[in-house]
């Protein structure tokens, strides 16, 4: 794989092509982090380390540790104390905790055709009003009755972002929580966390995590939820919570932990490591440049995308139906919505993007 980068070289750019060069090797044409990430070196090591710790029988003191240094890690991302993180499996378990909070009646305000993890929970409750609207009138749909607005950053489908500074003035204004998945923007969007009630993210994008990994930010207060997923590792004294109901919960958010995949955090660690090490603001200028020559390039070939403007995810309508062609040809997309989706992260390159342009132009 060729890393010309094609960009102005300085110290913190040799740096930022070191680290990727040294981090990543694929052996095809990879733009699907939309889908999931690239897994590290680091990280691969560490999965293998982690692994030998049970086969060889040692203590697994190092693999919980993991789970808290990748905490913290998030939460450095995310903007937030610590305190604020519980760290869990997937989306739709977190969403699950937040739909288990809301009374009956209550109206949940959402965007149509949103990531099924922010959505269904609400919808299997059964007893809320759950309500649809496109993501741009989102904001201004917000009324008096709402309780909780829910929203991914930016859409799985065609990476469309919210404009969640409205969406945020809209709700405190009409007394509704807010809750954001992250899931599609953590590691390439600056995130701000702490402006939001509740928001969650999965790891294994462009976090660069392996599956098994998600993390929840919750207010100092809990904001109303009840941990319904608790176990003992939800205990403040997790080792003395091991049996019989749990007789104090953590006092921060790690109340809402659920059993973690101890492999799949001790890789996570090492990936966010990374991320920290390369800086959010140069990944999202990296990754965003090769969105707008691919955008370029589309228009070019008479194609026109969905318009998302300051996003890192390309969806073009109607080319879906050529991914299996692409995959054969070593160019690995998503086939969305009947949409042909590109993502585009650190260990892409320009000539990435040009090799898909060639292809579609054939």
């Amino acid at each position: 794989m060729d890393f010309d980068f094609a960009r102005p070289h300085s110290g913190a750019m040799e740096t930022f092509e070191s680290l990727v060069r040294s981090e990543f090797a694929p052996k095809n044409t990879f733009l699907n982090t939309a889908s999931n990430g690239l897994l590290p070196a680091r990280t691969v090591t560490a999965l293998h380390e982690a692994a030998l710790v049970r086969a060889e029988g040692r203590p697994l003191t190092s693999l919980y540790a993991d789970i808290e240094a990748a905490r913290a890690a998030y939460a450095r991302l995310a903007g937030v104390p610590v305190e604020r993180v519980a760290a869990g499996t997937s989306v739709a378990a977190h969403t699950g905790v937040i739909a288990a909070s809301l009374p009956a009646g209550a109206e949940v305000l959402t965007a149509e055709g949103d990531f099924t993890s922010v959505l269904n929970p609400f919808h299997v409750r059964g007893d809320l009003k759950v309500r649809a609207v496109p993501l741009e009138r989102i904001a201004e749909s917000v009324r008096p009755g709402t309780a909780l607005v829910a929203v991914s950053a930016a859409q799985s489908a065609d990476g469309r972002i919210a404009d969640l500074p409205a969406l945020r003035e809209a709700a405190r204004a009409h007394g509704a929580r807010t809750y954001v998945d992250f899931s599609q923007a953590a590691g390439w969007l600056a995130l701000d966390a702490g402006a939001y009630d509740y928001s969650a993210a999965v790891c294994y994008k462009w976090l660069l995590g392996p599956h098994g990994a998600a993390f929840l930010v919750v207010p100092e207060d809990f904001g109303g939820l009840t941990p319904v997923l608790a176990g003992w590792v939800a205990g403040e004294r997790p080792w003395d919570s091991c049996y019989g109901p749990v007789t104090e919960l953590a006092r921060s958010a790690r109340r809402f932990d659920v059993t973690p995949a101890l492999f799949t955090y001790a890789g996570l660690r090492r990936s966010l490591e990374l991320l920290e090490e390369l800086g959010v603001d140069a990944v999202r200028a990296h990754d965003l440049a090769l969105a707008d020559r691919f955008r370029a390039g589309l228009a070019s070939l008479g194609h026109e995308p969905v318009p998302a403007p300051g996003s890192a995810i390309v969806s073009v309508p109607g080319l879906g139906g050529r991914q299996p062609e692409l995959s054969a040809a070593g160019l690995e997309v998503s086939d969305r919505a009947g949409h042909l989706r590109a993502s585009f992260h650190l260990y892409n390159t320009p000539a990435d993007v040009d090799r898909l342009l060639d292809v579609l132009a054939d």
